[in-house]
């Protein structure tokens, strides 16, 4: 393929158009650029760079006319500065908390996302992470790699009969639900916005905001990012939780405050969290060694983040999204997405 810096605004395409549309692709691994090639036409101009900020690109994004991100690219007014060509933003996500959408509207610049990729695959994770916690997954392992066949000291507990708690009934959560029914669970559920009773699954008590705390043995978190969720859980909300609650993050990591939760493992309010994300997952390695990438970087270092370290959470970087099935949605829907804004019927429009 070609590079974008390579091609003239009003280069010819094969098939004679007037222009090829110039996009340029952050935060490609080498896989999805093989799936990603496949799918752009040939009047496309795709650029694929591996980095996920844009101030470490070459110069492609001063010609880009769309811009395809993932959720560690942020998409910032002064970013936007930089690319004075640019008419698109699509997101390779259905979160958009990443992107500077009032930047976007004053530019006229379209914003896209993908609103339903992988319900099942963040529920199933969300059940991988607390299953793990629940029968100690990962010290049993360890110890069975010493060959320590003991079982003192990883006595777990069952889901059948514990009360989870819902935060967002959405697509993800509703799925959650239809999983912990399958487990026994009694389904509590809160969700800001109005839902129809007729669209209330069979099973699941909706109830306000503080009940939900109140009785969630087990709180997940399913809601966007958004300035009113920012921090839904903190101190206030902490005081208020089930004492020895489990929590579960697979949404967005700006919606716990972490030094808050750091309280309340700490006082046992919150006996264990399983994360899959962090407010600021760039910077949870600050310590990593010259030549390494940070998160994803594979050299034997380990983070100094408190709650990475914190001996009752069990984290994961950010994988929830990370199926074979999720991840070729994801592209289709992507490639689509810039498509239909191309022939000037946008779908799946945030801005």
């Amino acid at each position: 393929m070609s590079d974008l810096q390579d091609v003239p605004p009003g280069a010819p395409t094969a098939a004679g158009s007037p222009a090829a549309l110039r996009v340029l692709f952050m935060d490609i691994a080498a896989e999805d650029q093989a799936a990603l090639e496949a799918l752009c036409p040939s009047s496309w101009w795709p650029r694929f760079l591996a980095d996920t900020q844009l101030d470490a690109d070459d110069g492609a994004a001063a010609l880009a006319q769309a811009l395809c991100v993932f959720v560690r690219t942020p998409v910032t007014r002064q970013s936007l500065q930089r690319m004075p060509a640019l008419r698109l933003v699509a997101t390779r996500s259905t979160g958009v908390d990443h992107i500077d959408l009032d930047a976007c509207r004053e530019r006229g610049i379209a914003v896209v996302h993908v609103p339903d990729y992988g319900a099942a695959t963040v529920a199933e994770h969300t059940f991988a992470l607390l299953l793990g916690l629940a029968r100690h997954v990962c010290e049993a392992r360890g110890r069975a790699l010493q060959g320590r066949f003991s079982y003192r000291g990883l006595t777990g507990f069952e889901l059948e009969g514990k009360a989870l708690g819902i935060v967002g009934f959405g697509r993800i959560g509703t799925h959650v639900a239809r999983i912990a029914q399958g487990f026994g669970m009694k389904v509590l559920s809160f969700d800001p916005r109005p839902r129809p009773q007729a669209t209330i699954p069979p099973g699941v008590d909706f109830v306000g905001w503080s009940e939900l705390l109140e009785r969630s043995e087990i709180l997940s978190l399913h809601v966007p990012l958004t300035p009113d969720t920012h921090h839904l859980l903190d101190d206030n909300a902490f005081a208020r939780i089930k004492p020895g609650v489990v929590l579960l993050n697979t949404a967005r990591g700006g919606l716990i405050d972490e030094d808050a939760l750091l309280r309340a493992l700490d006082r046992g309010t919150v006996s264990a969290a399983c994360l899959d994300v962090l407010e600021h997952e760039g910077s949870a390695a600050p310590e990593a060694p010259m030549g390494c990438g940070g998160l994803g970087c594979d050299r034997g270092w380990q983070s100094t983040h408190p709650l990475l370290r914190h001996p009752r959470v069990l984290a994961t970087p950010h994988v929830g999204f990370n199926t074979r099935e999720a991840v070729a949605r994801i592209l289709h829907e992507t490639v689509g997405n810039i498509l239909a804004w191309q022939a000037g019927q946008p779908r799946n429009r945030m801005a």
